[in-house]
């Protein structure tokens, strides 16, 4: 793959993007599967001459018709590009190798992403203009696996899969991405910080195994009324984690509906200094499985939010057509006055599932030292025994009388410190009341 033609690799367009930011909100697509969906494509469809004599069935693996279908992929993109959107995303939201494997097509995953990003590429070269420039967006999905929750109730310390391996997973997608001629990153729907995470760490990695730079755009789920990702964090403590990646835009997509969306948006508004996004579901769907967003709804909901100033990246996601943007577009492009980059005080934020601030009413931090095995005889007999739920009774109570950060030590002689350090976090990640607050790493 590193040694694949570079023709159609893209210059990095991130202050041309912030150029356009600064004069107006730019515009996401809506949803690529609500319209293949509408498609109602066969089986026949989906193997298309290729994969015709495949022995898993492939109907529902949307990613594999930019290479079956590519001219069906195409023109989606086109619709929403004619309903102007001036950013369209790759067919690749299950790209990658973990997903493909589901089909038997692991192997395919680069293929997949250089044909999505090339398709795509095509259509905005169709219409793009000097005055409304178009771009494409290489989306890296979530996986369905996650790095912070054991898939096994009675087994939390184990993880499918370590983040090492999910940073090669990702790299196999980006390869393709940006060979096939993708201008920026949309690391999307986030529902795990620790994955997304391992896909900065991919995107950061690429990029300097290629010798480039391309903008990278980060955007988080939030899952439901408790203003959280799956993982737990909140928004604040969201973006805290993430802002090393140094993104183009932060913002939320996915799971709720604009109206449901409007509070966290708000409050990552506040405190990102960078571009602020959002591209929600036509609402949520009902018995029969439809969104029941209107278009008129939906940009109603958005051109509030573009007109208070908490969004400047603005379009679509389940359920949301080119009906939608074109109303989108209409509706908040009348907006002149903008959300402006904020100018935050610069401050030491860490964050666990919350954020923790250092500011004038923070005061002096205390770091429970009792989670460390060199510190507390108590603690260095439960590792050494690996009663490892009594080793997190130490340290939920800890949080519980007052630690803000709590550090963990289990460097020993007689013990497989890499070892014990992994399972013990894992258990922490497990346990909302202790990794609420942030954890210090200590060897």
């Amino acid at each position: 793959m590193k040694n694949y033609s570079k023709n159609n690799i893209q210059n990095d367009k991130t202050e041309q993007l912030r150029e356009i930011l600064k004069n107006r909100v730019i515009f996401l697509d809506g949803a690529m599967g609500t319209m293949i969906q509408a498609l109602e494509l066969s089986e026949k469809d989906f193997c298309g001459n290729l994969f015709n004599n495949h022995n898993i069935e492939l109907k529902g693996n949307n990613d594999i018709l930019s290479i079956t279908q590519p001219e069906t992929i195409k023109n989606i993109h086109l619709s929403f590009l004619k309903a102007g959107a001036d950013i369209i995303e790759t067919n690749t939201f299950n790209a990658n190798r973990i997903s493909q494997d589901h089909y038997g097509l692991g192997d395919k995953t680069f293929d997949i992403n250089l044909a999505s990003s090339r398709v795509a590429l095509e259509a905005t070269k169709q219409l793009s203009s000097k005055k409304k420039p178009r771009f494409v967006a290489g989306v890296l999905g979530p996986t369905n696996k996650t790095l912070s929750i054991s898939p096994e109730i009675n087994n939390p310390a184990y993880r499918s899969l370590d983040f090492d391996e999910l940073v090669n997973i990702y790299q196999e997608a980006l390869f393709g991405l940006i060979y096939g001629g993708c201008d920026i990153i949309l690391i999307e729907t986030i529902f795990d910080t620790l994955n997304a995470k391992s896909a900065i760490k991919a995107t950061q990695k690429t990029f300097e195994e290629l010798n480039i730079k391309l903008p990278i755009m980060i955007s988080g789920t939030i899952t439901d009324a408790s203003g959280r990702i799956l993982s737990g964090q909140t928004p604040s403590a969201f973006w805290h984690s993430i802002k090393h990646a140094n993104p183009i835009s932060v913002g939320f997509n996915c799971a709720l509906g604009a109206d449901s969306l409007k509070p966290y948006i708000r409050e990552l508004s506040a405190i990102a200094e960078v571009y602020t996004s959002i591209h929600p579901n036509a609402g949520i769907p009902n018995e029969l499985g439809q969104y029941e967003h209107t278009p008129k709804f939906m940009s109603e909901q958005l051109f509030e939010l573009a007109h208070n100033k908490h969004i400047n990246i603005v379009g679509g996601c389940c359920g949301t057509t080119p009906h939608h943007i074109e109303s989108i577009v209409k509706s908040v492009s009348t907006i002149k006055n903008i959300r402006c980059l904020p100018k935050i005080k610069p401050l030491t934020n860490l964050s666990g599932l919350e954020t923790l601030s250092f500011n004038n009413v923070t005061g002096f931090v205390n770091i429970g030292e009792r989670t460390n095995i060199t510190g507390s005889t108590e603690f260095a007999k439960v590792i050494k025994q690996e009663k490892y739920d009594l080793a997190l009774d130490i340290a939920r109570q800890q949080v519980n009388n007052g630690a803000q950060i709590i550090d963990i030590n289990v460097d020993d002689a007689l013990l497989d410190g890499k070892q014990v350090m992994k399972n013990f976090l894992n258990l922490v990640a497990s346990e909302p009341d202790i990794s609420r607050v942030p954890i210090m790493i200590d060897s």
